[in-house]
């Protein structure tokens, strides 16, 4: 027993010696040359065995810490994100326009289907007149498209002019938010058969708007197309040549829809922008509930 404790201390300095100069480039073989050098020694040998079992790593300790600060930064910010609050707000602000824009949609809509109701005087119906060519004219003309019907008389000192005047700012209004000219058609309807005859229709519209589709006819035409549209006529019938007379009749705009039924009337009290905004909202209806348009004009 006394010769081995007087040979330890020599056997641990042999064994540092052995293992000093590979510390830096080898941290397991220090560990096996003094297990090798100490196994006579089983306390010893043990201690060794568990310290080269026992590793230390700061990496999942930082990550653990970084993942936590992070966790927590989320949480302090409660259950919505900006990005949640303004998704939110957007959306909501989205709803209330489609529902507005719907509720004024399915107002319109119910006007316009008022007006075809079971005693109600409706508005338009079959007519035959001629155009400034001399062609025949009928309602079946006016299908496919909307149609801006206006009655007067080219002897009218006034009203009439003003009249035609908005109608062709209302027509380039409309033509340009369309991008479709043959979708919208204007049409003046002489309420003077005898005066209005196609030639003086001719020059007295182009002076407004190329795009205005004059028609005439006979006085029982004329008069028959007023009673369909509901205008007031006061022409008389038998008129001698070179008579002066007086017209009087109703001063509005029909606005008719693809099926030729009436949708609105455009009083003297529209401007051509609150006109115009409400005869697209009418095509923009139409076409929102996939119907077609078809021009032709």
């Amino acid at each position: 027993m006394a010769s081995t404790l007087k040979t330890l201390p020599r056997l641990l300095r042999q064994a540092t010696r052995t293992t000093t100069p590979t510390i830096v480039s080898s941290r397991t073989v220090p560990r096996l040359s003094i297990l090798q050098s100490t196994s006579h020694i089983p306390q010893f040998q043990n201690a060794l065995t568990n310290n080269t079992n026992r590793t230390f790593s700061t990496t999942s300790l930082r990550t653990r810490a970084k993942t936590m600060g992070q966790l927590r930064a989320r949480n302090s910010t409660g259950p919505f994100s900006w990005k949640a609050a303004l998704l939110f707000v957007v959306t909501g602000a989205g709803m209330i326009v489609y529902f507005q824009v719907e509720k004024e949609r399915l107002a319109r809509k119910r006007i316009a289907e008022m007006s075809k109701g079971v005693g109600r005087p409706k508005v338009g119906g079959p007519f035959m007149l001629k155009d400034l060519e001399g062609r025949e004219f009928t309602a079946e003309d006016l299908k496919g498209k909307y149609s801006f019907v206006y009655f007067g008389f080219t002897h009218c000192p006034d009203i009439c002019p003003d009249e035609l005047d908005k109608m062709a700012e209302i027509i380039d209004k409309v033509n340009e938010a369309t991008g479709d000219p043959s979708l919208f058609v204007p049409v003046f309807i002489t309420c003077d058969p005898v005066r209005d005859t196609p030639e003086v229709l001719r020059e007295y519209l182009k002076e407004f708007h190329p795009k205005i589709i004059g028609l005439t006819g006979t006085y029982d035409q004329v008069k028959h197309v007023c009673k369909m549209y509901r205008v007031y006529f006061s022409t008389p019938r038998d008129v001698k040549p070179g008579e002066d007379y007086l017209v009087d009749h109703s001063i509005y705009f029909y606005l008719m829809d693809p099926e030729n039924d009436f949708v609105e009337c455009i009083g003297r009290q529209d401007t051509p922008e609150s006109a115009s905004k409400v005869i697209l909202e009418h095509i923009n209806d139409w076409k929102r509930e996939g119907r077609s348009l078809t021009g032709g004009q």
